[in-house]
């Protein structure tokens, strides 16, 4: 089954250069290191975001907390020709499954259970399940302890054979092998943050909070909320285990409380949203060495405004043209134009229609967004036209209880 593969029409615009919208203004000079294109950059659009040409049916999976209103993982069926989807169904019963992630070749689906005892004993689990190619049910095969209190995200490295998970109450990270049948065997790795920033109250201790690998899976990236750092692993993908890197980690400015992390999909460049300070940080990569550079920093909220706000997810499209991330209090996505030097210019402002946007995600032709509104129980439809950075709402909404998270996976027609 062929799931979230980027076209050779698409491969070859990546690797040249010249024919890539960045091209004209970026391949000058020292800024012609980072922003060089090469096949190696290919996976991070890849993942979860097939070719425009190739987009059909897919399923689309939401990690919910468990609330009256909800008891799981949620599926339903999406058309991306146009914009219609099923009812959604309880695909599998779980607790506090918020945070999902899909195995590269789309068989097996994963998720944190955000708990703070398993088995008896402290801390959360990850559990696994087979996929229906055809149907889009779920099969549970296994479940492991995550040795941290409250994982809260996780990541599947690009050979499919490495899961990491971020463990926010524990402040923790810890790496799993991923047996060939899509099990997962107990922990290789776990890595406890230690220390503290500024915030006394959300930033008291280590709270680590996204998981993103890189598209050599070489390395795998850590934002941790409470030390104010990105920390970096080295990858061993064969035996399921992480090790710090050298430098261990890049720092953010005290009180920013790193969450999520995303890697630009044509450009050595990554992009971290904040989460306290309400702001998105653009950084320089150099996949050779996993080294980040902070190169710019931006507010996610309209000048003027003074309400409460934190941010939640962020998210690059799939041409690379647009930063995308969600303000909860503000209630909307922040759209940011990518400048031909990688910086970011703010676009303006969307309304998600809903009370506290989580995550959202594009669909796999690149002109959908759903957004998880959690507060309000909604899942909301906006189309995105990829030439402008427009969103449009589409006049659809799904009620689901305290939607987390959004995966889609190409059905098998």
């Amino acid at each position: 089954m062929a799931v979230f593969l980027v076209s050779y029409r698409h491969m070859t615009l990546s690797t040249t250069a010249g024919k890539n919208w960045f091209g004209r203004t970026a391949l000058k000079g020292s800024l012609a290191i980072w922003l060089a294109i090469g096949p190696a950059t290919l996976t991070a659009c890849a993942c979860l975001l097939g070719s425009a040409e190739a987009a059909s049916s897919c399923f689309v999976y939401v990690g919910t907390y468990t609330t009256a209103q909800s008891k799981g993982i949620y599926m339903f069926k999406f058309d991306p020709a146009s914009g219609e989807s099923s009812a959604p169904v309880l695909a599998a019963e779980a607790r506090n499954a918020s945070f999902l992630a899909l195995s590269p070749n789309g068989r097996f689906l994963y998720a944190v259970n955000e708990t703070d005892r398993f088995d008896g004993q402290p801390g959360g689990a990850v559990t696994a399940y087979a996929v229906d190619s055809r149907t889009g049910s779920l099969t549970l095969l296994n479940r492991v302890g995550t040795r941290g209190a409250g994982p809260c995200h996780l990541a599947v490295d690009p050979s499919g054979k490495c899961l990491v998970a971020a463990n926010y109450g524990g402040g923790s990270v810890a790496a799993f092998p991923v047996r060939s049948d899509g099990t997962l065997g107990e922990a290789r790795s776990f890595i406890q943050h230690k220390g503290k920033s500024v915030n006394p109250r959300r930033q008291e201790g280590p709270h680590a909070h996204g998981v993103t690998f890189d598209s050599d899976g070489r390395f795998v990236f850590v934002p941790d909320l409470g030390l104010d750092q990105i920390l970096i692993y080295r990858v061993n993908a064969a035996e399921g285990s992480i090790v710090p890197h050298d430098p261990p980690f890049v720092s953010v400015a005290p009180g920013s409380g790193p969450r999520h992390f995303v890697f630009h999909p044509k450009a050595r460049l990554a992009y971290a949203v904040n989460e306290l300070a309400n702001t998105v940080g653009v950084f320089e990569y150099d996949n050779a060495k996993g080294v980040l550079r902070h190169r710019q920093t931006v507010s996610t909220l309209p000048d003027g405004y003074a309400g409460d706000n934190t941010t939640a997810e962020i998210g690059v499209d799939p041409q690379g043209r647009f930063v995308i991330a969600s303000n909860r209090g503000h209630d909307s996505l922040a759209v940011f134009a990518v400048g031909g030097d990688g910086t970011l210019t703010l676009r303006g402002h969307t309304s998600t229609q809903g009370k506290t946007p989580r995550n959202f995600a594009f669909d796999p032709s690149g002109r959908w967004i759903w957004v998880a509104n959690q507060n309000s129980n909604s899942l909301v439809l906006f189309r995105f036209a990829p030439e402008t950075g427009t969103l449009e709402l589409a006049g659809r909404t799904i009620n689901i209880g305290a939607p987390v998270c959004v995966k889609y996976m190409l059905s098998k027609d």
